[in-house]
């Protein structure tokens, strides 16, 4: 049976070793200069993933501080329009009626631009236990089983996630 590899008793013709192989006090001066090369190198990179996450929880902290601004600056308009009508005590009942109106449209708006939407499901509408909360079960006979037969409360979404449930009646089982 040949191998390819020369087995280690094969290597007569081996080169012959250098000084730095022969003195061992050579061969641990060599190994010394690699440790420290390497543990310089270990301390400089544990320094460098300290300095990534002292970073990532500075940025982690401040997303967290200004999570709401951009919310917040859009709910100023609204406390401006609030502020108004207060200032004006002696404004008619239609007047007053109309602010509250376009009030609720700057709020409507705002929260829109900040992917805070309406839960509001049609009367006959399935009921979604995960977008509905189901405050009592009525009867109702034009209306098919575990339906809609009134929203009681609008619920919101925010950006896709319940913020909070529409509270609903629905049709009891025939």
């Amino acid at each position: 049976m040949t191998t390819e590899h020369p087995l280690p008793e094969d290597a007569a013709g081996a080169a012959e070793p250098t000084a730095a192989e022969l003195n061992p006090e050579i061969k641990i001066a060599e190994l010394e200069g690699r440790l420290a090369e390497m543990s310089d190198a270990y301390l400089r990179a544990k320094a460098e993933v300290e300095n990534v996450r002292r970073r990532a929880d500075e940025d982690i902290a401040k997303a967290r501080k200004f999570a709401v601004e951009a919310f917040a600056e859009a709910m100023l308009p609204v406390m401006d329009s609030l502020e108004g009508a207060i200032a004006t005590p002696n404004a008619s009942v239609e007047t007053v009626l109309e602010g509250v109106h376009a009030t609720r449209r700057q709020l409507s708006s705002a929260l829109e631009r900040n992917k805070v939407v309406e839960i509001n499901p049609g009367q006959g509408s399935k009921f979604d236990p995960h977008q509905h909360q189901a405050i009592s079960v009525v009867p109702a006979p034009t209306q098919d089983a575990n339906t809609v037969v009134t929203v009681l409360q609008k619920g919101f979404l925010i950006a896709d996630r319940v913020l909070r449930p529409a509270l609903v009646t629905v049709a009891a089982p025939k």
